[in-house]
């Protein structure tokens, strides 16, 4: 028998998939790892339907939420797992998120559709986040946006899981936002910081987000708008190597994220890797990933 300092859910009711001892034995002791088909929590998704990752300390009850939303083809049990266990470390629970994350907006929103439509960022945006507004040029349904799907997964968690005390981040039949730190890595750091601008929120890490644009070499106006968050709980991050850092770099400008809170990372990427990801999946950035998610108790 395996011995794994970890303790791993396989109640019937939570639909868990078995999990490989190699994906949890970095996470703290206690930690409870759950996996869930979106499908279980909303009958209608059918669409990514691939497991949701969640993890948290079970004698901590009372940390913060770390909301992770993955970057384009990024599949939530793949997610970066040593950030995860740093989080849990921190005192948060996490949540690495299962949504549809293609086709990417730098693949929808260029050239004519651009020409015809400066916000077809935000609209593609506010499709894929919130769901209740039309965008033709994508196929999500309402109930597959990501905060339905956080919702309805926080619904089934508080009620199958009653002993992850999950009710305590939602309000009025909706996320609690001022429970919930938000982070996200390329697409999913864009998203994060979209639903930052709206929603107050614990704090917000944008992991090289993205770069929509209104119009060649001009940066998305969304990214202008002001934030319900205070601009000291944003963070952002980019690879000094990555081809796109100086367009990240302007939409961290534009946000006006504070430049003590922009970290440039520099470790060199390893032999087949991309920069662009490094950020999220380098243990060489742990004491960084520890001063961008704060405590999260």
């Amino acid at each position: 028998m395996i011995n794994i300092r970890v303790v791993v859910s396989v109640l019937s009711l939570l639909s868990v998939v078995c999990i490989k001892a190699q994906d949890v034995t970095m996470f703290p002791e206690s930690t409870k790892v759950l996996k869930i088909e979106p499908s279980k929590t909303d009958s209608r998704i059918s669409t990514a339907n691939t497991p949701h990752f969640i993890a948290y300390n079970s004698i901590n009850t009372k940390g913060k939420l770390l909301l992770f939303i993955p970057g384009t083809n990024g599949i939530a049990l793949k997610g970066p797992m040593h950030l995860f266990s740093t989080a849990v470390e921190q005192g948060y629970a996490v949540i690495n998120l299962s949504y549809i994350n293609t086709p990417a907006i730098a693949r929808i929103c260029k050239g004519d559709n651009l020409i015809g439509n400066t916000d077809c960022a935000e609209e593609f945006r506010n499709r894929r986040v919130y769901g209740d507004t039309t965008f033709t040029l994508i196929e999500d349904m309402p109930y597959d946006a990501i905060v339905n799907r956080l919702t309805k997964l926080l619904f089934y968690l508080a009620e199958n899981d009653k002993g992850g005390k999950w009710e305590r981040y939602l309000e009025n039949g909706e996320p609690k936002w001022n429970e919930i730190a938000l982070a996200g890595q390329s697409q999913g750091g864009g998203m994060s910081a979209f639903i930052a601008k709206t929603h107050l929120v614990h704090r917000v890490i944008d992991f090289s987000g993205g770069w929509d644009y209104s119009a060649k070499n001009k940066i998305a106006k969304w990214y202008f708008k002001s934030s319900k968050t205070p601009l000291d709980r944003w963070y952002g991050t980019y690879h000094v190597k990555e081809p796109t850092a100086h367009v990240i770099i302007e939409t961290y400008e534009a946000m006006e994220i504070p430049e003590s809170n922009v970290y440039a990372f520099d470790l060199e990427v390893p032999q087949g890797k991309r920069a662009h990801s490094n950020g999220v999946r380098n243990l060489g950035y742990k004491d960084q990933w520890v001063a961008l998610l704060g405590k999260g108790n």
